[in-house]
């Protein structure tokens, strides 16, 4: 995985913890799903990238 997707999906991941928060505090059902809509894909992309990096590892490639 590149610095630049582990930065982009970090920041993808605390931006929907955000958002859920701040749906939270807001009562704001919506803005909270979307949060955690977010989160889960940034999760995502990071399980797709942990992937990769394990196939290269095994295929020494």
């Amino acid at each position: 995985m590149g610095l630049g997707d582990k930065i982009s999906n970090k920041a993808q991941e605390v931006a929907g913890e955000a958002k859920e928060k701040l749906g939270d505090a807001t009562n704001n059902e919506q803005l909270q799903a979307q949060g955690l809509k977010d989160q889960a894909a940034a999760k995502a992309k990071q399980a797709g990238e942990h992937v990769k990096d394990a196939a290269k590892d095994i295929t020494g490639g």
